[in-house]
């Protein structure tokens, strides 16, 4: 998916948001890093997905600021608070009548943890009580693809998110599917590194692989060789986040996806609703 014109202010605002957490205060780097995007926007190569323009932009600020990961703390306290919830989350799947939609539900929903967007969502509120569905032929699909398949590569995306995501491995597990489950190469934004999947125990319930990625997203050339060879080779691929699916949408066919429609140009590209729980398979 390139990237639009109506990227462009997000991206600012997301290095504006990224410098103030980087150093509370000092109003002349914040000046100096928004000034500086703003001139390497002027300049980029918009047929490149919005998650490969916000990964250099990421790097750049943590190079400058000289943080290695700004979004260190937002992530462990997502954590923190997914993990409390599982029990009760995992009683509502066990009682649920399709345990499998239920899982997926769950995780979609972890999905809007994200500090990567504009909006504030009230994920915790969402876990317990939003009801949206999805699309059944496409979930009814997914459910007959992993079960004839007997293996799922599951890309990750956000802290917290993962905590969630290991109740739909356990379910998958259960029903028989392998799943192997990527996290990114090194910290970006408040995407989920190898350390969030060990938190929260991933670990535990599947493989657990660095895809390489040092981007919001998945692209061929930021990830390891190895792992873009496994993610062209895999029979089945479930793609968690609005950025996995920015970046793989026109890129990778077969792919399904998993995530929250964020913002106006997602919800464009989809038909979705700002808001909405998503399961596409393009």
């Amino acid at each position: 998916m390139n990237t639009t014109l109506d990227c462009l202010p997000c991206l600012l605002r997301q290095v504006l948001a990224g410098a103030r957490l980087a150093r509370p205060g000092d109003e002349d780097f914040h000046q100096r890093i928004l000034l500086d995007w703003m001139e390497r926007l002027a300049h980029a190569d918009l047929k490149r997905s919005p998650p490969e323009l916000a990964g250099a932009l990421y790097r750049g600020l943590a190079e400058t600021s000289r943080l290695g990961d700004p979004y260190a703390e937002i992530k462990n306290d997502a954590n923190r608070r997914v993990m409390a919830m599982l029990p009760r989350l995992r009683t509502m799947v066990e009682e649920s009548e399709d345990r499998l939609a239920a899982a997926l539900r769950l995780s979609i929903i972890g999905n809007y943890i994200d500090s990567g967007v504009a909006q504030e969502y009230d994920w915790e509120r969402a876990l317990l009580h939003e009801n949206h569905v999805l699309d059944d032929g496409v979930y009814n699909e997914f459910r007959r693809l992993a079960r004839s398949c007997g293996e799922l590569l599951v890309l990750g995306d956000n802290a917290g998110e993962v905590g969630l995501d290991v109740v739909l491995a356990e379910t998958l597990e259960e029903m028989g599917v392998r799943v192997t489950y990527a996290v990114r190469g090194r910290p970006i934004l408040n995407d989920a590194t190898m350390e969030d999947a060990r938190l929260v125990g991933m670990d535990q319930v599947c493989e657990v692989v660095s895809s390489g990625s040092d981007i919001p997203g998945t692209a061929f050339d930021r990830c390891d060789p190895e792992f873009s060879a496994r993610l062209q080779d895999a029979p089945l691929v479930l793609s968690k986040g609005q950025g996995n699916f920015e970046s793989l949408v026109d890129r990778l066919p077969g792919v399904f996806f998993a995530f929250k429609v964020k913002c106006r140009v997602v919800a464009s590209r989809t038909g979705l609703p700002d808001g909405r729980s998503a399961l596409l398979r393009p």
